[in-house]
């Protein structure tokens, strides 16, 4: 999956919102018909793959970007702040910026409608992308999804990254993103 995530800068340059769309509409087909083959008793990791605009608010260094999570649900606690489990994933742009992070998410399920708030530190790599002021930064996101079926869900989500004033600026970044999650 990383070789997916590690595209040559001119390819990602010049592909469009609507190519990567396509991409993440192939990829969730492809998840789809591999789960359907594999019939596996415990469905306890789910993927998210995911796709959108980094830095949405800053005209000067917005670009498209694509990225995945992964969940595994064995790991997760019931806690007074509802679900939480463990996740881990890794984001790349458009402008060859990259964050790979580990951290928490809370799950709430209201009927079909899933609200996932999340909190992951991270590595930061700059790239050609925004300097958002050092290497350590802090994402939290807020998603949205609607079961489609027992495994697969689609949603929406926005994050904010920031590295909370460690470094001699603090830019931050925010971004939305169209996401695919299937358990496995």
């Amino acid at each position: 999956m990383l070789k997916v995530l590690y595209l040559k800068n001119k390819y990602l340059q010049s592909m469009n919102f609507k190519n990567i769309f396509k991409v993440l509409i192939i990829i969730s087909v492809s998840f789809s018909v591999c789960a359907e083959e594999l019939e596996l008793k415990n469905r306890n990791t789910e993927l998210n793959v995911y796709t959108g605009i980094f830095d949405f608010s800053d005209e000067g260094k917005k670009s498209a970007l694509i990225g995945f999570e992964h969940q595994n649900e064995d790991l997760n606690k019931d806690t007074f702040l509802g679900n939480l489990s463990p996740i881990t994933g890794a984001l790349i742009t458009a402008d060859t910026a990259g964050y790979l992070y580990t951290g928490v998410q809370a799950q709430y399920k209201l009927g079909v409608l899933n609200v996932s708030p999340s909190f992951t530190p991270g590595l930061y790599f700059e790239g050609d992308g925004k300097d958002l002021g050092h290497p350590i930064e802090f994402k939290s996101e807020l998603q949205f999804s609607l079961d489609l079926s027992k495994r697969s869900e689609l949603g929406f989500s926005y994050n904010h990254i920031s590295n909370a004033s460690l470094g001699d600026k603090n830019p931050g970044a925010n971004s939305y993103m169209f996401n695919f999650l299937k358990n496995f």
